[in-house]
């Protein structure tokens, strides 16, 4: 069997870094042949010729084909997968709804696009930024496909809340377990150690032992390192993250594909669930059944974390609202 895997922006540095791993076989596993398509603007086509030209000399057991184009009927022709990586970034003095305007002529034109030549059973993941809420939008642009196919990466943002609490309890990063994020891939995210577990133990008894005053931890240090980790790569390495968002973005999908045997984070379509209103593509803690994610329900929530993630919802809703002024929704 063959997956065909739709990739955007395939000529950017995430695009790149992900495009090898697939190809041998990190995402799908050792027995999955893929075929690569990569949609890129036409000031990226050479970039992404150069890619495939590597891809060929990679000599990949698995690879079965690789194209390169700029017209997103072809790039999302049968396919199974989409990555879509490629977004507007925010440019110096860009208000916010300049983002989300802009990228709305991006993603909504490519939600067209699959609903129109993808494989009925698509899976979509959007990487670029604001990523909820350009996943909103193309979903929100396609007719007959369910929005439940389409998702928003926060597997970045609990990668790095998991390896946060490792160094601090100077623990295995594996031995980290259920830590979901809630809300917006934002500064405004909550990342959530209510029901984090170390070595099958809760992570709140584990910091407690280390240091005097966790709540304060968790308030002053914990929690804006992760919302702000993106910015300070930027800060020190000079651009934005690449490869821990590309592996986030194959975690991800082997995850939906394959499923999970505990929970994780993932920008889902809200039914209601937790107040989230519906309709909204929010993280939440995620299990992978049957190759859906389904929210894991009936956590409880002290009222500290029920204000961390209205706050991060209330900015969902400010960018849904921003978003239907343009017209798109």
């Amino acid at each position: 069997m063959t997956t065909t895997i739709t990739i955007t922006g395939a000529g950017g540095q995430i695009g790149y870094a992900l495009l090898f791993r697939i190809a041998a076989g990190d995402m799908l596993g050792p027995d999955e042949r893929v075929r690569l398509r990569l949609l890129e603007i036409p000031q990226g086509m050479r970039a992404a010729e150069g890619a495939a030209l590597e891809l060929q000399d990679g000599a990949f057991a698995l690879l079965e084909d690789v194209e390169v184009t700029d017209a997103a009927g072809t790039g999302f022709d049968g396919c199974d997968i989409a990555l879509l990586v490629g977004a507007r970034p925010r440019g110096p003095g860009m208000e916010r709804a300049d983002l989300l305007a802009a990228n709305a002529g991006i993603f909504g034109p490519q939600g067209r696009a699959i609903a129109e030549n993808a494989s009925p059973g698509v899976r979509v993941t959007v990487v670029g930024n604001p990523a909820n809420t350009n996943a909103l939008i193309a979903a929100a642009s396609t007719d007959g496909v369910p929005a439940e196919r389409f998702t928003a990466l926060t597997r970045l943002d609990e990668n790095r809340a998991r390896a946060q609490l490792a160094l601090a309890l100077d623990a295995p990063v594996a031995s980290i377990r259920r830590v979901p994020i809630w809300g917006n891939h934002s500064a405004s995210q909550f990342p959530d150690i209510s029901h984090a577990t170390v070595d099958g133990r809760p992570v709140a008894e584990a910091l407690a032992e280390r240091m005097d005053d966790v709540p304060a931890w968790l308030e002053e240090t914990f929690i804006p390192r992760v919302a702000k980790r993106g910015a300070e790569i930027i800060e020190v390495r000079g651009s934005s993250s690449v490869a821990s968002a590309a592996n986030a973005t194959i975690e991800h999908t082997r995850d939906w594909v394959l499923g999970t045997d505990d929970w994780t984070s993932a920008g889902v379509v809200s039914h209601g669930e937790y107040g989230v209103p519906e309709g909204l593509v929010s993280s939440f803690p995620v299990r992978s059944v049957d190759g859906e994610w389904r929210i894991v329900e009936g956590l409880e929530m002290d009222a500290w974390a029920q204000r961390r993630l209205d706050a991060t919802v209330a900015e969902l809703v400010a960018e849904r609202e921003a978003v239907r002024v343009l017209g798109v929704l």
